[in-house]
């Protein structure tokens, strides 16, 4: 039998836990998911959860390489983007062992995305109550998301699967591993696997992986 399933991408979670500081980030994220599903799964539709970035002073084109992203990501049947807010703002804060004689605190630019979760947590939710899925699948490592997978899971009786973004092997939070029917690391082999082609094409013409990122 075939199961309905609905993936939902906490995007800054999963960029966080296995995508920085690697070679992977040109990822096709249908690819993977349908890679870690269970195989009776019929993945309908992807939701990704992000913000678009400001780009900091000192990497100018961030910007343009997350466009580009959304450009491949775009290029995926039944993959939707949904935006939160990106802020970026002045405060200040203590350092942990200031030298004596110095003042302890100092201005450091904070960044926050907002909403994602938030908008994650209502359309999990909002497809379950519409029965559009018969099972979904997050990636997230977020606990904040916990009180929805419960009500998926439990009130609405839907499998939920967690796809967890833990680097080297780290292990997902507890709380959440409970929540859910089942659980699966995303490794860096499955992350190369799933990589995009380095020139796509879509209804704007041609265009190429960022040579840096």
């Amino acid at each position: 039998m075939t199961i309905r399933c609905r993936v939902y991408i906490d995007g800054f979670n999963l960029y966080y836990g296995v995508l920085k500081g690697t070679p992977h980030k040109w990822l096709n994220l249908r690819a993977m998911c349908e890679a870690l599903a269970p195989r009776a799964f019929n993945i309908e539709q992807v939701k990704y959860f992000t913000a678009t970035i400001k780009p900091r002073p000192t990497d100018p084109s961030q910007g343009t390489r997350q466009q580009l992203l959304f450009r491949a990501l775009n290029t995926i049947p039944g993959f939707e983007i949904i935006l939160g807010q990106f802020y970026s703002h002045d405060v200040k804060m203590r350092l942990s062992n200031p030298p004596a004689g110095v003042n302890p605190y100092v201005t450091v630019v904070k960044t926050e995305e907002k909403g994602s979760d938030v908008n994650l947590a209502t359309h999990l939710l909002a497809d379950a109550f519409r029965d559009q899925y018969d099972a979904a699948i997050v990636v997230t490592n977020d606990t904040d998301l916990l009180a929805p997978i419960r009500v998926v899971r439990d009130e609405l009786k839907k499998q939920v699967g967690l796809l967890s973004p833990m680097r080297n092997g780290a292990r997902p939070n507890y709380s959440l591993t409970k929540a859910v029917d089942f659980v699966k690391p995303i490794r860096e082999g499955v992350l190369a696997a799933c990589q995009f082609p380095t020139t796509m094409t879509d209804a704007q013409g041609t265009f190429t992986k960022p040579l840096r990122w």
